[in-house]
């Protein structure tokens, strides 16, 4: 039995589309990728928003249940992950779509602001940039030094984010996220610095890692100015 089969044994006229996504979808896939899927069902009273997962032998499998408010809801919303999670909304491969749904999903997924990346990017600035430079300067001063090799990955993975959301721009892949946000426009100066040390390996010099991190900065600091986004307020914010 298929699994769009055993989807309709168990949620029946329930079921409103099946899709796939992810490297499947695209064609990309190798023996050990997993398989991912959307099975989305009818609104109803209960918003519904559930994931099975499971292994067979050399694959895994995950199966995305969810109503059809869920999936537009977050289709239309933009976070700090944008660039890397939103892809399947906009072109999964079709299984079963007899009402049309996945054009309304791409339609929802293209609905976002110039004001909703805005905040997102700010959000990312704040949330997640401002306590990296924090933590690497505590560091820096205290130790342990093993944890630096960490805070470089993280604002290399951060940094893209920030890439792809102020170009609106996805990924095609969790692996392809640093090569293909330096192929994108605008980036902070000290972004590609830093992801080309992640991506080299080479992370076993402290100080480079400080030094590389620091550039980066300073780099955004001067980036958020020039595109109005917004580290620091002069005020409590609420």
């Amino acid at each position: 039995m298929t699994f769009p089969e055993r989807l309709h044994e168990v949620y029946g006229n329930q079921v409103l589309a099946i899709g796939v996504y992810g490297s499947v979808s695209r064609g990309t896939d190798g023996p050990f990728s997993d398989i991912e899927m959307f099975c989305v069902l009818e609104q109803s009273s209960e918003s519904i928003d559930f994931s099975y997962e499971w292994s067979s032998g050399p694959w895994k499998a995950e199966v995305n249940v969810r109503s059809a408010d869920v999936l537009l809801e977050t289709a239309s919303t933009v976070d700090g992950e944008w660039p890397l999670t939103h892809g399947p909304f906009f072109a999964p491969l079709c299984l079963f779509d007899p009402k049309g749904f996945f054009p309304q999903l791409k339609e929802a997924a293209e609905s976002p602001t110039k004001e909703d990346f805005w905040r997102s990017i700010n959000e990312v600035l704040v949330g997640e940039m401002y306590e990296f430079i924090g933590k690497l300067r505590n560091v820096r001063l205290h130790g342990p030094h093993t944890y630096l090799p960490y805070l470089a990955m993280q604002f290399a993975q951060y940094g893209a984010m920030l890439v792809g959301l102020h170009n609106r721009k996805r990924f095609t892949t969790g692996s392809n996220v640093l090569p293909e946000a330096l192929n994108m426009l605008n980036r902070p100066v000290g972004f590609d610095d830093v992801a080309q040390l992640v991506m080299s390996g080479e992370l076993a010099d402290s100080s480079k890692i400080v030094s590389a991190c620091e550039k980066f900065w300073d780099g955004l600091v001067e980036w958020a100015a020039e595109h109005g986004y917004v580290i620091h307020t002069e005020r409590i914010p609420f």
